[in-house]
């Protein structure tokens, strides 16, 4: 008898993506299998490495190594458990950091619990909020302070639902994408300012109370835009760079940061504050999303079957105005 299989989106060299398939495996010791139920695409990073928009020599050039499972946002059930497993049972619905598959095998430690009154097309926006909320730690914003935060996908929707939730008392959008206002409004924007940074400053001044806010976030991943966030910081201003670019040479220094006094601070997934593990984060999520704080609705643009996964990064890529949650659905396989 023939043994289950279980299927995966694999990267096998520049933008060409296929589903293959194979054995699917049993957990050892301190295992958990996982069901897959949805997949989110991170649209930034997966298209990056999809089209290899990357320079030599950086970390994502030593990072992307054909075949590549593109993907960390996954949620599900558990479907088995090996030996000494003894915090997840059987049927219990978990968030985990894994590429886009029917099935993960992962450690019991890397199972977060999905409240059950949170759908899976909710919770799997847990990785992309871990993210914004580095972004949040190292911005290091108080409450009733005021934030600009560039660009508004998915990492900026996140960033911008953190700020409010924090306490922040307006948080200023610039985005020059018509298609993303809805949302951005209806998470917490006090204000969606529909241009470029460079052409924004005006508008940004009219929406701030008549100055430019002293913490600006950049998640864009967009190499040109640090400079311009550089020339509009105000003096002893905070500038975050939460977008990871392909292209670090290109974020060039300008005079403003001596001028001005700037500080300048980067942030990404990796990075860890005391007493905030990523369990920590997740479960805060989860918990503001439950209570209303923490507004998912309208995010999720999108769903493809796995099958159709070359029409999804497509899409992704095509398509950016209208796209926002890109989910997979592995509810069949």
């Amino acid at each position: 008898m023939s043994s289950p299989l279980s299927t995966y989106i694999i990267f096998q060299g520049k933008q060409q993506v296929v589903l293959e398939s194979r054995a699917r495996p049993e957990p050892d010791t301190g295992q958990v299998l996982i069901k897959a139920h949805k997949s989110l695409m991170s649209t930034g990073t997966e298209n990056i490495v999809f089209n290899r928009l990357f320079d030599e020599g950086t970390h994502w050039d030593r990072w992307v190594k054909y075949p590549f499972y593109p993907g960390y946002a996954l949620a599900g059930e558990v479907e088995a458990i090996g030996e000494n497993v003894t915090k997840v049972r059987v049927g219990d619905r978990v968030a985990v950091r894994a590429g886009h598959g029917s099935h993960a095998m992962v450690s019991e430690a890397a199972c977060y619990p999905i409240p059950e009154s949170l759908s899976y097309e909710e919770a799997v926006w847990f990785a992309l909020a871990k993210i914004a909320f580095i972004g949040a730690k190292a911005a290091a914003y108080r409450l009733g302070d005021k934030v600009l935060l560039i660009g508004a996908g998915p990492i900026g929707q996140m960033s911008l639902r953190w700020a409010k939730a924090s306490g922040a008392e307006t948080v200023i959008l610039v985005d020059p994408l018509a298609e993303r206002e809805a949302v951005s409004l209806s998470g917490g924007a006090a204000a969606y300012i529909m241009a470029g940074l460079d052409s924004a400053e005006d508008a940004i001044k009219s929406a701030g109370g008549g100055e430019v806010p002293g913490i600006i976030i950049d998640s864009t991943g967009n190499a040109t835009v640090f400079a311009s966030a550089l020339h509009l910081a105000p003096r002893h201003g905070r500038v975050v760079v939460l977008g990871d670019t392909g292209s670090p040479g290109k974020q060039v220094l300008t005079g403003d940061v001596i001028i001005k006094g700037l500080t300048i601070v980067g942030a990404h997934d990796g990075h860890q504050f005391p007493g905030w593990a990523e369990a920590d984060i997740i479960r805060l999520f989860f918990e503001l999303v439950t209570s209303g704080r923490f507004p998912l609705a309208g995010l999720n643009t999108h769903t493809f079957e796995p099958e159709a996964c070359v029409d999804a990064y497509v899409t992704a890529n095509r398509e950016r105005a209208k796209t926002m949650g890109i989910l997979f659905d592995w509810t069949s396989h």
